[in-house]
């Protein structure tokens, strides 16, 4: 068994210059956003490791665990949405592009999550135009799907501030967006607007409806790892679930919005904090529990997309010699 790389060097394509220059620009890129990831970490391991004090070591577990399947089945919508616009790539080359392309978010300023993700996927021979497309999709069905989900925190977030009714406004708006024929149409005037090739085809109930369940699930895992941290100093059961699956819902939106902020930081962890003091706890223990799910949150990001590049390189198929 010989693989691509014990072929003689005869066989092979010399890279460019700029194919060079390319790659090294990738991974100055991916070190930057793992450092500033890191930062992010260290800076809140303190108040991290004091608040999981109080917490069973049993819940704590289970509520990392509850984040890495919320970001795994996040990242299947994601590569659900691209494999419809194209041949598809399987889940572990999309689990690399996504997972590590999306460690950008930790950079000031979310763009630059969207800009690696295009770069690690045109490294792995797609379009950056389709993989774009595809995280420009997936953000406005996930969007949508969060504002719906939000609804389970109305109360907490409505007593708090009364101005969020605009939320129904948004719900129904949002809905009708993801009808095929308008979803299509909003995405080809963006992708006209920023002199990209539209859609090869109209974008289909099945696809959206796929994109939509992920992110609907991605949010209630996320509500259970919060609701897991809560619950150990007495947020009522069922009823606290259902605030925290909704205050994920909001906090995670309205962080993805404040794009100027490393992954959201601050704005997060303030919609965290008034929906969990609306259920029981106090100031100190909402903002408590607020900085150790930023923490765990990274903490399962870096997790993931070390998992994901390694699956993505193990899964490199092997070329056989006669």
């Amino acid at each position: 068994m010989t693989t691509v790389d014990d072929l003689p060097a005869a066989g092979k394509q010399p890279k460019s210059t700029r194919a060079k220059l390319l790659d090294v620009v990738r991974w100055v890129a991916i070190v930057l956003v793992i450092g500033f990831a890191a930062k992010q970490l260290a800076a809140n391991w303190g108040e991290f490791w004091h608040t999981l004090r109080d917490v069973a070591w049993e819940s704590s577990l289970l509520s990392l665990v509850a984040l890495v399947a919320a970001i795994l089945v996040s990242t299947w919508g994601w590569q659900m949405m691209v494999d419809d616009l194209g041949e598809p790539i399987g889940y572990a080359r999309g689990a690399q592009i996504c997972l590590v392309g999306s460690l950008g978010k930790y950079v000031p300023g979310s763009v630059w999550a969207y800009l690696l993700q295009m770069e690690l996927g045109r490294k792995a021979g797609l379009a950056r135009a389709r993989i774009f497309t595809g995280s420009l999709i997936q953000l406005g069905v996930g969007v949508v799907s969060a504002l719906v989900v939000s609804l389970l925190a109305a109360p907490a977030v409505f007593s708090n501030s009364p101005r969020a009714l605009w939320l129904f406004v948004l719900i129904p708006l949002g809905l009708a967006m993801l009808h095929p024929k308008i979803l299509t149409w909003g995405t080809s005037l963006v992708l006209r607007i920023l002199r990209r090739p539209p859609l090869a085809h109209p974008l289909g109930w099945a696809v959206i409806g796929k994109v939509f369940a992920a992110s609907t699930a991605a949010w209630c895992l996320q509500g259970v790892h919060l609701w897991l941290l809560a619950n150990s100093v007495g947020t009522p059961g069922l009823g606290g679930f259902v605030l925290c699956v909704g205050a994920m819902a909001v906090a995670m939106t309205v962080g993805t919005f404040a794009f100027i902020l490393p992954s959201g930081v601050g704005v997060r962890e303030v919609a965290q904090v008034a929906v969990l003091t609306a259920s029981g706890l106090t100031v100190g223990q909402a903002t408590a529990f607020a900085v150790a799910s930023r923490v765990m949150f990274t903490v399962a990001d870096l997790l993931t997309a070390g998992l994901a590049a390694v699956a993505a390189r193990s899964a490199r198929p092997a070329v056989t010699a006669a």
